[in-house]
């Protein structure tokens, strides 16, 4: 029998409001165990995604540049120093979720089978993805949703 996306989904998904503070969005996550949430406008509408990782690019920005590849020992040294003074000044800025969230929503109607929501999911590295029926938002399957689904599976043969 086949397996459709309702069949796995997690209805009543929790959001945010674009304008929470970053600190307001990770309590949030930290007290209901989840790593990332759907960002709403005044609307209610959905207009983006934020998780951890956005959190962390935002406060520790690791990727290396062509640049930093040119410089010396002593120029990354003072450049690490630059980050970090702007980091802590950045603290005394309320930084919102609407300035870290990722605007691209990948979403996947009910009925669209398991196998092609893990396909897409794999293509685009999402750990998340959400269900929609009748163009609104009815759900979301997360990597955690796939996995019950294949120990389920395992635990049947």
């Amino acid at each position: 029998m086949p397996v459709y996306a309702k069949d796995i989904m997690t209805p009543n998904i929790k959001s945010v409001p674009q304008t929470w503070t970053m600190q307001q969005f990770t309590r949030f996550l930290s007290d209901n165990e989840i790593s990332g949430s759907p960002v709403v406008d005044e609307n209610g509408e959905i207009v983006g995604i934020a998780t951890l990782k956005d959190v962390a690019d935002f406060h520790f920005n690791s990727s290396s540049s062509e640049h930093e590849k040119r410089m010396t020992e002593e120029e990354l040294k003072e450049a690490r120093r630059l980050r970090q003074f702007i980091f802590e000044e950045m603290q005394k800025v309320p930084v919102e979720v609407r300035d870290i969230l990722t605007p691209i929503v990948f979403s996947v109607e009910e009925t669209c089978p398991v196998r092609e929501v893990a396909e897409k999911m794999m293509a685009n590295h999402l750990h998340r993805i959400f269900v929609t029926k009748d163009e609104h938002v009815s759900g979301i399957i997360t990597t955690y949703d796939l996995l019950k689904l294949i120990v389920e599976q395992v635990e049947l043969d």
